[in-house]
């Protein structure tokens, strides 16, 4: 069974040179990874990357809900932008594994094996996850910006 699954995962991963390239931030995408860097910049500092960071990937993962597989994509003009304005690379991972988080309180995926165990709707339990979605957005930003602004760029 381990056999099989390893190369179930192998197939999956085997990738052309052109999707290798583009997933590695590569030529193929320097255009792409260019201009989604710049609008980060763009619209943030230093100090308000890291709650922009945050605030995106909370936006994002509630409509694309992906389990963490997304970053893949964004990593390359996330930390572009990152290394851009002198912001410290691991804490901008930090921010936005945050802001994924925030987006699995008011979606509803993370939730369903334990819906049906207890036999619950996701109606039942939605209320609940919103309101605490509500309590932790202002505290989550805050912490990213302030915590964010202890740590020094390292390179």
């Amino acid at each position: 069974v381990a056999a099989l699954g390893a190369e179930l995962c192998v197939g999956v991963l085997d990738l052309g040179d052109e999707q290798r390239e583009v997933f590695r931030g590569g030529e193929a995408n320097d255009g792409l990874v260019g201009g989604e860097a710049d609008a980060f910049v763009g619209v943030s500092s230093a100090q308000t990357f890291p709650a922009i960071v945050a605030t995106y990937s909370a936006v994002l993962g509630v409509f694309v809900p992906s389990g963490g597989s997304k970053w893949i994509v964004e990593a390359p003009y996330v930390m572009a932008a990152a290394h851009e304005l002198k912001v410290h690379l691991g804490w901008v991972v930090a921010a936005y594994d945050l802001g994924e988080a925030l987006a699995n309180l008011v979606q509803p995926f993370w939730m369903l094996p334990i819906l049906g165990l207890f036999h619950l709707r996701a109606r039942d339990v939605m209320g609940y996850t919103f309101v605490v979605f509500l309590v932790l957005v202002p505290v989550v930003l805050l912490l990213v910006t302030i915590l964010g602004a202890t740590l020094s760029y390292p390179l």
